[in-house]
């Protein structure tokens, strides 16, 4: 116990982070091995449990094997209970309990949850934990309850309200898994209204993050609300109206998608469609008969993906966000980066450039290592579910369950490296530089030609 004290305080937070999301990922591969979790009482082959595993703890939703008919009642049981853990992050988890239980948060804890939170400071971290805990469960069961309205009768009430539980965790923690079968995700219901408005609000909720639902909850008026909720919601905004107006001028004749549909039943279908490339998985349509334009509109919104402090993937809103601001910036020649009567710090636009410097990095690598690796693929097939790895999706252009054993690592180290985030792990590795010699080495200036 004493040994395992001192090791945790030689560790970073964000290497905690790591170690504690790996941990959960082999503990649900190993259960999800056993003859129980699988409806032919067979054992899984350890690279499908491993990959089903980083799927769910991840909260991606790509899939090897279909989850509504391949696991048991325990295995898909087992798979809902990694996307809560890995929705709500297994530190906070932890916290959770520990506060349940009496015990008192020490200094050290705070920080690993400032870190699983992307909080600013640690004031308040105890309180917004509690609130996060309270919000989730909160927002599950009524999403629970209203999804039941449509697949109690449907499926009886026993397997009605469990698909209703399994489907409203799913996407307020935006994994995208469903247990509706045969690959099919929620295309039966593509022009029912109940389960596309609630679907797409757990998602939006679950994907713009604790810290702006805890703003919103307390909202008086919009000068009031923190310059970070600020971007959020313009930029959720935005991203939603812009997927929404592409889709559905793209697919408004297609045929194949939504070109019989009324209005109505196209308005919301592309909506959906908008919404959740923002890291949720679910879809209501064949990618494969949308048009490629459509495609390529769902790569981007996947790889900007949700909000900091959410459920989602991504580089994230905010870094996207404050790109623009910089490029605006840079534009009008101005030295500061101005966003509603506030100053952005250099450091923070620095952050945004090298979390999309290596996130793309990180992309093309793997694209690359995808493409020699299930060459007999197309180039488009392996880049969208590259990016759907990446930024924790989980939609499919349908091979990843036919992908070799290769294929299936490159996308299971992916999905982890983009539900931590390329800059936790950069942090989790890198060694801390001396204080004195930060402070008394610097270099002199130098000039280099950009453009």
């Amino acid at each position: 116990m004493e040994l395992r004290q001192r090791m945790t305080r030689s560790l970073k937070p964000a290497q905690i982070m790591v170690l504690s999301f790996g941990g959960v990922i082999i503990i649900g591969a190993l259960l999800l091995m056993l003859p129980i979790s699988s409806q032919s009482g067979q054992i899984t082959s350890f690279i499908n449990a491993l990959f089903t595993a980083t799927s769910a703890v991840c909260v991606t939703g790509l899939v090897v094997v279909d989850t509504g008919t391949y696991w048991s009642v325990f295995g898909k049981t087992i798979i809902l209970i990694m996307i809560q853990i890995g929705g709500l992050g297994f530190m906070t988890m932890t916290t959770s309990i520990a506060i349940v239980l009496g015990k008192r948060i020490g200094l050290r804890n705070r920080m690993i949850m400032q870190e699983a939170l992307n909080q600013f400071s640690i004031s308040g971290i105890v309180r917004l934990t509690k609130y996060v805990i309270m919000a989730t469960f909160s927002v599950e069961i009524v999403g629970a309850l209203l999804l039941s309205i449509r697949f109690v009768p449907l499926y009886g009430f026993k397997n009605g309200f469990y698909y209703s539980v399994f489907h409203s965790i799913s996407a307020f923690c935006n994994a995208g898994f469903d247990i509706m079968g045969n690959y099919q995700s929620l295309t039966p219901f593509a022009r029912d209204p109940i389960v596309n408005i609630v679907i797409m609000a757990l998602i939006v909720l679950g994907g713009i993050g604790f810290a702006v639902i805890a703003d919103l909850s307390t909202f008086k008026s919009y000068r009031k609300l923190s310059l970070h909720t600020k971007l959020v919601l313009l930029m959720t905004a935005a991203l939603l109206l812009f997927g929404f107006v592409f889709i559905f001028v793209l697919e408004f004749d297609n045929p194949n998608s939504i070109g019989n549909y009324t209005l109505g039943e196209k308005i919301i279908t592309s909506m959906f469609h908008s919404i959740t490339p923002r890291t949720a998985g679910f879809n209501t349509l064949d990618l494969n008969n949308m048009t490629v334009p459509s495609r390529f509109i769902t790569m981007i919104l996947m790889f900007i993906g949700g909000s900091p402090g959410s459920t989602a993937g991504g580089i994230k809103t905010t870094t996207f966000g404050m790109l623009i601001l910089y490029v605006i910036s840079v534009f009008r020649g101005s030295d500061d980066i101005n966003f509603s009567n506030r100053r952005i710090s250099k450091e923070a636009v620095s952050k945004a450039l090298a979390i999309v410097f290596i996130s793309s990095f990180l992309v093309v690598i793997m694209t690359f290592m995808m493409t020699v690796f299930e060459g007999n693929f197309s180039l488009e097939q392996i880049v969208f579910e590259t990016m759907s790895a990446f930024g924790t999706v989980g939609l499919s252009l349908g091979i990843t369950p036919y992908l070799g054993v290769m294929g299936k690592i490159i996308l299971t180290i992916m999905m982890f490296l983009g539900r931590l985030g390329p800059l936790t792990i950069v942090i989790a590795i890198s060694k801390k530089a001396s204080q004195n010699k930060k402070d008394l080495l610097r270099y002199p200036e130098g000039k280099i030609i950009v453009g």
